[in-house]
């Protein structure tokens, strides 16, 4: 199978776990019901409340944050030259974390959190890039460094407030959030951080003839006459974006970012070009069908997809990750 065939496929595979999303919930809808709501956007009544504003925003929502983290993951591991890196490892989410958990203890209004935990993400991949620079450019070695470093200090943050707030109700929210979790997004949600998201996007595509070039080291790329200094800001800057709007929507969502990419290089191999594409499809999917398992499997409460995705993610990344290249298919 050629390449753009698997790419068509993957794009298929995602409108297929959209539409299978949209038939779960707690409110059991056929398809009738389902495409005569969705034929008539307009229309008022508990079937279109649910059909547009709860379920079809939470899908947008999952395939948003599914092809975000798996972005900023192939872009990292491609500019590390490290396939164990994942996109929090710029200190995003856990500054993102702290900011929001703070919040939340001194009752901050809901309103404002996600644009609080936004700043705090940013602020922290400024820091780590700052800690990692070396003359114009960014040292991969100092950047894994700062970026853990500055994890742990955040992690330990969240800990205190945990500790501080652990008998009031302020706790179990926090905890909700970091577990991760879509339930309750809208399209306000959505459509605050849609512009973080697309810019994020846009400067991925414009690194994507820089990162192959960066894939096989910062000389080879700089004699083939590729800007390296520049790259590496603007895939850092693409990264934190991405990873910002994917924290913000649906606080901390684990493994995707890490395993995708690895899916991604041995379906259409390490072209960004294609590579960008797959992972975007395959990440969406992948969330958009977590989230429906978390609503179904322990209805009518519903299982954190941080924690599924835990669960199916570690067995997942040591299979694909120990096997051989060549026994799994299209490789670099």
């Amino acid at each position: 199978m050629t390449r753009a065939a698997t790419l068509a496929l993957l794009t298929a595979g995602v409108l297929v776990a959209a539409v299978g999303s949209l038939f779960v919930g707690a409110t059991a809808l056929d398809a009738r019901q389902i495409l005569e709501t969705l034929a008539h956007p307009h229309a008022s009544g508990p079937v279109a409340i649910i059909v547009w504003q709860l379920r079809l925003a939470r899908i947008c929502v999952a395939a948003t944050v599914g092809a975000c983290l798996a972005l900023c993951g192939a872009m990292l591991q491609g500019m590390l030259r490290n396939p164990l890196v994942d996109p929090y490892l710029t200190g995003v989410s856990a500054a993102a974390a702290a900011a929001i958990a703070i919040a939340i203890v001194a009752g901050v209004s809901v309103a404002f959190t996600p644009a609080i935990g936004f700043i705090a993400g940013l602020g922290a991949a400024i820091v780590v890039a700052a800690l990692a620079r070396r003359g114009s450019g960014i040292d991969p070695q100092r950047l894994i460094l700062a970026g853990v470093s500055l994890s742990m200090l955040f992690a330990a943050v969240v800990t205190l407030v945990l500790v501080r707030a652990q008998s009031t109700s302020a706790a179990g929210t926090i905890v909700a959030w970091l577990a991760g979790s879509m339930a309750g997004r809208s399209w306000r949600d959505l459509a605050l951080t849609a512009p973080y998201a697309a810019l994020g996007v846009l400067l991925a595509a414009g690194t994507a003839r820089a990162l192959d070039a960066l894939r096989v080291g910062e000389s080879r790329a700089r004699a083939v006459g590729v800007n390296v200094d520049r790259a590496q800001w603007l895939i850092l800057g693409a990264s934190s974006l991405l990873a910002a709007s994917s924290v913000v929507l649906a606080g901390l969502v684990g493994f995707i970012g890490l395993l995708v990419p690895h899916i991604a290089r041995r379906l259409v191999g390490s072209q960004a070009r294609l590579l960008f594409p797959a992972c975007a499809a395959i990440g969406a999917a992948l969330c958009m069908i977590a989230d429906a398992v978390c609503r179904r499997i322990v209805a009518p409460a519903e299982l954190p997809i941080g924690v599924l995705l835990a669960l199916i993610g570690v067995p997942a990344f040591l299979y694909l990750y120990l096997r051989p290249a060549g026994r799994a298919g299209a490789g670099g």
